[in-house]
């Protein structure tokens, strides 16, 4: 029987009216504390502690990806959570971004693992920084949005990773066993 993991808390606190300059006081008395993301887009600052449910999802989701990019020759660079900004209007990290060209600086997809709160009105810093496309895990189901002449439409299928099963990649990021979750994502991809 394969165990599927439990929701944790996370810390999350928004403020808003805040100023790029005050962003970045705050932002530079949080670098020695581990474990504490800032999000700030036109005013809004979201301080949010990352905890071990987030990063269990976010690091199984890279490493299910890696070996799809793998499996199918898909020429990607990870960027991972780099910070992307536009000074003095947005700055974040998403949890996982993805290159496809051959340019890492140039985004093709970012994602977000959603525990604690935020979700989809969290795409007005991407679509800020114009990426294509926009992934959020919340509550083990995945969320496409693509980005269509200036704004964002949900889809059903990612139009960066056109062949890939995402109920089949939800399933395996509710496995509790990281090498189980591994086996049966792999297990779908395998040539007989």
């Amino acid at each position: 029987m394969i165990k599927t993991l439990t929701k944790a808390d996370n810390q999350y606190l928004v403020k808003w009216a805040v100023t790029w300059e005050q962003f970045k006081t705050l932002q530079s008395a949080f670098d020695e504390i581990g474990g504490v993301r800032m999000t700030y887009c036109e005013g809004e600052l979201e301080i949010m502690g990352i905890g071990l449910h987030h990063e269990m999802i976010s690091s199984l989701l890279g490493l299910l990806l890696g070996y799809y990019f793998v499996f199918k020759r898909i020429h990607f660079t990870s960027t991972g959570a780099y910070t992307q900004k536009i000074e003095p209007s947005v700055e974040f990290q998403a949890d996982l971004s993805f290159a496809f060209d051959n340019d890492p600086a140039k985004t093709d997809l970012c994602i977000e693992i959603v525990v604690t709160s935020g979700g989809v009105k969290k795409l007005k810093k991407y679509q800020l920084r114009g990426i294509p496309e926009v992934w959020f895990w919340v509550n083990g189901k995945i969320s496409i949005y693509r980005l269509v002449d200036g704004e964002y439409a949900q889809r059903d299928r990612s139009e960066c990773l056109p062949e890939l099963d995402i109920e089949h990649l939800e399933q395996c990021l509710l496995i509790e066993s990281q090498l189980d979750a591994i086996l049966e994502f792999q297990q779908k991809y395998q040539v007989n």
